[in-house]
């Protein structure tokens, strides 16, 4: 009884992480057959726990949402994680959350052991929560929207508005949700445009159904973040120019932003596309690269910086 109950536990574990699980995959997981699996299924059926299966080669089991809510299954780590999640939350960082937000932590901490309760207790005491005035922030059913087509690996269809206000239509693969610098955003691929994308949650409506399934695309955190730090810089640029610059491209990119493309043009150069709100901004920062440089794309760029030169001659008393 121990092992079958132990088993029953590792089977709603297993569930609970990913969508659809097929029935051979699960049972290597558990090291039983796969009429075992059935077997169990059905036991978690009985307990009230909506598991659907879809037959066919491609098909499988998936944890569905039933009438009431079953127990869920978490880990000391995620426990933790959930529970620091819904203080945040609780201080405004999800639109309309705030108080459903409250109760929730209020359930989970009567339940915690003594030893999460103060590692709980011990992280969001040393954290101060600093609203940012003005801040656009997220509503709630967009962002579980998002979040479930990315763990149903579901194409999501959502008009968007962009950086500039114009508005368009999209239909993505979304791949993950990132939460940076107060904001949050969607990484996906956008197969109109046969590349990666980064979204800003707040400015998506999603229109529903989502829609065919897809299969995710492999791709490192590492990238995923170093996708959102360069797509949300380029972003916010007004002006954009190219330049090569006297240097390799490794140093340039150790000292240029992650928003900023560099690309090697030979071992002593490279070619660089960076922006800012203006010319005269731009100029004033690659002057502040102290690398020789010459531009092959920004005619306003070059006359900034004659502009600029002829201010700086005067400034040293060269007419």
């Amino acid at each position: 009884m121990l092992e079958t109950s132990a088993r029953l536990l590792r089977l709603l574990s297993l569930l609970q992480l990913h969508r659809d699980w097929t029935g051979p995959v699960l049972a290597e997981r558990l090291g039983v057959s796969t009429r075992t699996v059935r077997t169990d299924i059905e036991r978690l059926r009985t307990l009230g726990y909506p598991v659907h299966a879809t037959p066919g080669v491609a098909g499988g089991y998936r944890l569905g949402a039933g009438s009431a809510l079953p127990p869920l299954l978490l880990d000391d780590e995620e426990a933790v994680a959930v529970a620091v999640g819904l203080a945040t939350a609780a201080n405004g960082a999800v639109t309309g959350i705030e108080e459903t937000s409250v109760r929730a932590l209020a359930k989970l901490q009567q339940v915690l052991p003594a030893r999460l309760r103060a590692r709980v207790a011990a992280l969001t005491s040393a954290t101060v929560h600093a609203p940012d005035i003005g801040r656009n922030t997220v509503d709630a059913e967009v962002l579980t929207a998002v979040a479930d087509a990315i763990r149903a690996s579901e194409r999501l269809r959502f008009d968007y508005a962009a950086h500039s206000g114009a508005p368009s239509r999209r239909d993505v693969e979304p791949h993950r949700l990132v939460h940076w610098r107060g904001r949050w955003y969607l990484v996906a691929w956008d197969p109109g445009r046969d590349d990666w994308r980064t979204f800003r949650v707040d400015r998506i409506v999603p229109k529903t159904p989502n829609g065919p399934r897809f299969t995710p695309r492999e791709v490192s955190e590492d990238d995923i973040a170093e996708r959102v730090r360069r797509g949300v810089g380029a972003a916010t640029w007004r002006y954009r120019a190219t330049v090569r610059m006297a240097a390799p491209a490794e140093r340039m990119r150790a000292q240029l932003p992650p928003a900023v493309s560099v690309e090697p043009d030979g071992p002593d150069h490279c070619v660089v596309r960076a922006g800012s709100d203006s010319p005269r901004m731009l100029a004033f920062y690659l002057g502040s690269v102290d690398v020789d440089f010459e531009i092959l794309e920004g005619a306003e760029l070059a006359e900034q910086l004659l502009a600029t030169a002829e201010r700086f001659r005067r400034a040293a008393g060269q007419q």
